[in-house]
């Protein structure tokens, strides 16, 4: 019977124990019982040493229940060692639990030895005491029958448990792919409606009278449309990861976000009329792919906040690469003009939002008030340790 190192070594010492408490009764047991089977009359030593080495013989029962068992029974017969032959049968019908014939063979084989002992004595035998020799025989063998086959039964049960359990993760996973087709159709049928509204207009606005009149306005004009345009397309990668098969066909994919495009960003920033800068140690191009679109994304939510809730302020961007991890802070300072009028909806889940992405990187993120302005802080591990929980992180005010 194979089994691995953890459960070998209590087995061994079961088996350990179990063998000297055999041999023991077997050695005590020659010195009481009126009968050894044909060595009746023999020297007491004699008979103690073999009921002491049947007894031994049990140390295999494992390895060679059958032939064990049979060795057993010619101590039996020879010695008369009841408690080194229950044991034996017991280990014979919890490893041929399911073979039918052996059990009755060895039923058979025993209840034969049985009665020869009893024959041994040259007395008439007892029914009464046969019948006891018989359930001493039978009863261990039943017994070792009964527990195999409700371990096979408990190895059924866990296995359907596991199925059932596979079974339900495997409708959990369609039913999230159904979720996340509906969000995807959602998204299109409202988002995209209206951010494509929105470059449609700007761009008329670009090309109209107005804007031909007033330079400043087809500069804004063609701002809103790029915007308008980039969001789209950042909204096609999103369907495309939240329903990635339409009949066979993807979404078209478009280049993630990487560190390059942080200047990007900043120069983006000042031409919508804030006053931000860049502050660069090292080389981040270099970072695997999921920490350069997570130092993309801080970037870029943190200098949105910032124009929205602090207009007119400086916002300052520092990446510190470092030989075992990487540590941005974005701090911004006091707004210097009022807040506009009418400031687009906020649900609130962009700073959460990043919080998560830093943490499933293993790092942390840290915001909240700074001077007289705000800072968000991260701080990722390099290689990033992914699945790894942060610290507790400070709430936003």
């Amino acid at each position: 019977m194979a089994a691995d190192g953890s459960a070998r070594g209590p087995a061994h010492g079961l088996d350990a124990a179990l063998t000297a408490v055999v041999v023991v009764i077997g050695v005590v047991d020659t010195w009481i019982k009126p009968s050894n089977g044909l060595l009746t009359g023999a020297p007491t030593p004699v008979v103690a040493a073999v009921s002491g080495a049947v007894g031994a013989v049990l140390w295999w029962r494992r390895r060679r229940p059958r032939t064990v068992c049979v060795a057993v029974m010619a101590g039996y017969l020879t010695a008369f060692t009841p408690v080194a032959l229950a044991v034996a049968l017991y280990t014979v019908g919890d490893a041929a639990h399911r073979a039918t014939r052996v059990l009755v063979l060895y039923g058979l084989a025993g209840c034969a030895v049985g009665l020869g002992a009893l024959a041994a004595d040259h007395a008439p035998i007892d029914p009464r005491e046969a019948g006891y020799v018989l359930a001493l025989i039978l009863g261990p063998l039943v017994v070792g029958s009964a527990v195999g086959m409700r371990r096979d039964l408990v190895a059924a049960a866990r296995a359907e448990v596991a199925g059932l359990e596979r079974e339900r993760n495997l409708v959990v996973e369609r039913a999230q792919a159904e979720e996340r087709a509906r969000i995807a159709r959602e998204m299109h049928d409202v988002v995209a409606h209206r951010v494509g509204n929105i470059v449609l207009t700007a761009s008329a606005l670009k090309v109209g009278p107005l804007a031909r009149a007033e330079p400043a306005v087809g500069d804004a004009a063609e701002q809103i449309r790029a915007e308008g345009h980039h969001a789209l397309e950042e909204l096609r990668e999103i369907l495309g990861v939240l329903a990635p098969s339409r009949g066979g066909r993807r979404a078209p994919r478009t280049p993630q976000p990487d560190a390059l495009q942080l200047s990007q960003l900043v120069e983006h920033a000042n031409a919508r009329g804030q006053r931000a800068r860049l502050a660069v140690n090292g080389h981040p191009e270099v970072l695997p792919t999921q920490v350069q679109r997570a130092l993309y994304r801080i970037v870029q939510e943190t200098l949105t906040n910032a124009a929205k809730y602090a207009p007119g302020s400086e916002v300052t961007v520092t990446v510190d690469c470092r030989l075992d991890r990487i540590r941005m802070a974005v701090t911004n300072g006091p707004a210097t003009r009022p807040l506009p009028l009418g400031l687009p909806p906020s649900g609130g889940n962009g700073l959460i939002g990043l919080t998560e992405r830093v943490t499933l990187l293993g790092g942390t993120l840290a915001y909240g008030p700074h001077q007289d302005g705000f800072q968000v802080r991260a701080d990722i591990p390099h290689p990033p340790r992914t699945g790894h929980g942060g610290p507790g992180l400070e709430a936003a005010p």
